[in-house]
């Protein structure tokens, strides 16, 4: 699903003009979108020329909307605002069938304090602790925005459907990945390969499907 609104070479990094900031600070995260943008044709983008709120030090915005794509665009257009770059946000969750959609944009403070993977797992699964193997259907939700100084917004949701299993099961990954077995799957994501991941997550879903209009944005505003 997605809704637009109109409005090469390696090189040493220090050296290079940014020219795209991701709000994360999740270092694995900026690689993956940097490698999905790369695969776009035509587009040319130097170590360098992407970059991370973190690297810039921005600040970080309350993000107090109600939905995945709210909270993504809020991050995008914060970034926007401080450094003047085109800018790209993502926001993501776990959404359980059985509860109604939550934790949904709950998912990263469900029990209480933000980013507690183990706790959020452990309080999960003891919610779900008498629901049988039929009603444990979810899915990881992310929805990603991309924010450019001239007042373009374009918003890509992805989803990633599977079933919960009743005990975590795996190393890899975060959140909420080692309980959660990709429909199809007789692994946890938690389980699966990173390149496996990549190849079927929310999150690679939704960033491939806004690569393109990143990189009309990008070749926009490329020097002539």
């Amino acid at each position: 699903m997605g809704w637009a609104r109109p409005a090469g070479t390696h090189q040493d990094p220090a050296r290079v003009a940014p020219r795209l900031v991701l709000a994360t600070h999740n270092r694995g995260k900026l690689a993956e979108l940097h490698a999905i943008l790369s695969e776009q044709p035509g587009l040319s983008l130097p170590d360098g020329a992407v970059v991370s709120a973190a690297d810039l030090a921005t600040p970080e915005p309350v993000e107090d909307g109600v939905t995945f794509a709210a909270n993504a665009l809020i991050k995008a257009r914060a970034l926007v605002a401080a450094t003047g770059l085109p800018a790209v946000a993502d926001d993501s969750g776990l959404a359980v069938d059985v509860l109604g959609g939550a934790p949904g944009i709950f998912s990263a403070r469900w029990a209480g304090r933000h980013g507690d993977d183990v706790a959020n797992l452990e309080l999960l699964l003891a919610q779900l602790a008498d629901v049988g193997p039929e009603h444990r259907a979810a899915g990881f939700v992310c929805a990603a925005a991309l924010v450019t100084p001239d007042g373009t917004e374009v918003v890509w949701e992805g989803a990633l459907r599977g079933v919960l299993l009743d005990a975590p099961a795996g190393e890899g990954g975060f959140g909420y990945d080692p309980i959660l077995r990709p429909d199809g799957e007789t692994r946890s994501c938690a389980q699966l390969s990173p390149a496996e991941k990549n190849a079927i997550s929310h999150r690679g879903q939704a960033f491939r499907a806004l690569a393109p209009h990143v990189a009309v944005a990008l070749a926009a505003g490329a020097p002539a």
